[in-house]
């Protein structure tokens, strides 16, 4: 699942007219990098919700065949935050684990090769803390197990949630379909259930948050090809 359903206040005015996953890198949008790495990674099936101007990402995207996907939709009337829209897909997503990417991030996380464990609800893939995120979000320990923020069984810092991760479908079971939720209060109590883990992804990882990112990556990205 491609998350898109964020308004992008502060891209604007960039957003005003374009929703945020469809702004361009190097050429092409934002969500069409993912829907490539996608497809390479051996993926069939993708949902994308939206919300802001959803109906944009369905024109510019279509059916996702002409990358090999089958691609369908979980529009919002208001958007549901993450875990609300991802529980509001959870009919399109089935009963097995899931891969789900935020729709505002650049990445060459090889999506193939995330797993979530037997028995465990999440597996987060975790970044170095960028300049605007110092703080960090998540500790674990060197068997992977995601910690409390106020555990004194680490000695790793804080490192910062990547947007990408993978969740069994009984995480969201406690949010009512089409309510808004959270998705940081359901992983807290997986943590607290020891059925949450992660890995450190040190690649290419950019946070697309304002229009002053979205340019430099896109410097980087032509001057590259």
């Amino acid at each position: 699942m491609i998350l898109a359903a964020g308004r992008g206040e502060r891209m604007r005015p960039l957003t005003d007219h374009t929703p945020k996953p469809l702004l361009k890198v190097g050429g092409k949008p934002l969500i069409v990098w993912h829907l490539e790495r996608l497809a390479q990674a051996g993926f069939k099936q993708v949902v994308i919700n939206h919300a802001h101007l959803g109906e944009q990402i369905e024109v510019v995207l279509g059916d996702g065949s002409q990358w090999g996907l089958h691609i369908q939709y979980s529009p919002e009337k208001i958007a549901l935050e993450t875990a609300g829209g991802i529980a509001n897909a959870l009919p399109l997503l089935g009963s097995e684990p899931f891969l789900v990417v935020n729709g505002d991030i650049f990445t060459e996380v090889d999506f193939a090769n995330i797993k979530l464990a037997p028995n465990n609800l999440a597996h987060l893939v975790l970044v170095d803390n960028p300049p605007q995120h110092s703080q960090g979000d998540f500790v674990y320990d060197d068997d992977g197990v995601l910690k409390s923020d106020h555990t004194e069984n680490s000695a790793k810092s804080k490192l910062t949630f990547s947007g990408v991760g993978v969740y069994h479908p009984s995480l969201f079971a406690s949010v009512q379909r089409g309510d808004p939720a959270k998705l940081a209060p359901l992983l807290r109590q997986a943590i607290a259930e020891n059925k949450a883990s992660a890995e450190h992804f040190q690649g290419v990882w950019h946070d697309i948050g304002t229009p002053e990112r979205l340019a430099a990556l896109d410097m980087q990205l032509l001057g590259e090809t």
